[in-house]
């Protein structure tokens, strides 16, 4: 038998970088331009099914208990800054939203009026959320919104518009990060602060003093079964055959920084029909769908230097990789 959960109507607010005539064309210039944007890889119920497989079966969060930790340290710092006041947590990138609920459980108590904003390009993953939190807030304090970061200049206004104007927000963005340019995201982040404003974020780190030598150690965290999966029904979700090629991974430069890339090099002639449009792709030619940026303390200090921003309170896990961190504008 169903939850009552199940039959009540979900109210949720699709941002115009969401609408279906601009995901189409994003994914049209992406995939002749080589590249495919990190949002298509959630951008379905199918999808988000074979990530959540992935985050179990990898995720440390999911299976170190002292991942687990680090982010309730964020989360009892984060409270100790919004007491007593109307908060709003928005989940950017909120995934299925369990780092969020657990943020919302330590909130609630001492929270006099909590709302909460899951915010994905990916509509199941936001209800997914909602559905998590339904156990913690009203449907009503709980506003789902289909947003893409990357492609929403006012996503500021948009939350105005759903939330209480006297509410103090409390943006999340965890694991997020990695998987987006940092110049790129950063400048979007900072242009959402308001004063009074908190951010917390997670960002995957490369164990040891070795950089190159940590990346590799996390390497087979990406390289599996389970993701290889759940790259691969993308691109057959889109029309490429799952014989025309193979994933390869490995590592790669850029700037001061280190990524994880996971290309899918054709080996054989391969043309994609996207609604009257035609991507063709050549043999040997490489389609790059996946990458993860792995920061140091140092190089991402660097990175929010550049933008205006600074660590207020960090925790890193005892593995070394993993950190949650506060952060705030600098002075």
């Amino acid at each position: 038998m169903g939850s009552l959960l199940d039959s009540t109507p979900a109210k949720v607010t699709v941002h115009p970088s969401q609408f279906p005539g601009a995901v189409r064309r994003q994914l049209v210039a992406a995939l002749r331009a080589g590249n495919v944007p990190p949002k298509f890889l959630y951008d379905s119920v199918r999808q988000t099914q074979k990530w959540l497989e992935v985050h179990q079966a990898h995720s440390p969060s999911r299976i170190n208990a002292d991942v687990t930790r680090i982010y309730d340290a964020a989360f009892e710092d984060a409270l100790g800054q919004a007491l007593g006041q109307a908060v709003a947590l928005v989940g950017l990138g909120c995934g299925g939203g369990q780092k969020d609920t657990r943020c919302l459980a330590k909130l609630q108590p001492s929270i006099p009026e909590l709302h909460y904003v899951p915010c994905d390009v990916s509509q199941a993953m936001t209800l997914v959320a909602r559905e998590a939190a339904a156990e913690l807030l009203p449907l009503g304090q709980v506003h789902p919104l289909v947003c893409d970061l990357a492609e929403a200049d006012d996503l500021g206004q948009a939350l105005d518009d759903l939330l209480p104007g006297e509410a103090k927000r409390l943006f999340t963005f965890f694991g997020m990060i990695p998987n987006l340019e940092p110049d790129v995201i950063l400048t979007k982040l900072r242009a959402l602060l308001r004063d009074g404003d908190q951010l917390l974020f997670s960002v995957n780190l490369a164990p040891g003093r070795d950089y190159w030598a940590g990346v590799e150690r996390v390497l087979p965290q990406y390289d599996n079964a389970e993701t290889c999966n759940w790259l691969l029904s993308f691109l057959t979700g889109i029309g490429v055959s799952d014989t025309a090629g193979e994933l390869v991974f490995g590592i790669e430069p850029v700037d001061e920084l280190l990524r994880i890339i996971a290309d899918f090099k054709f080996t054989q002639p391969q043309a994609i029909e996207l609604e009257g449009e035609c991507v063709a792709f050549d043999a040997g030619q490489r389609l790059r769908l996946f990458f993860s940026y792995r920061h140091t303390a140092e190089t991402l200090a660097k990175r929010l230097a550049k933008h205006g921003l600074q660590v207020v309170f960090s925790e890193i896990a005892e593995s070394g990789e993993e950190g949650a961190f506060r952060v705030a504008l600098s002075d």
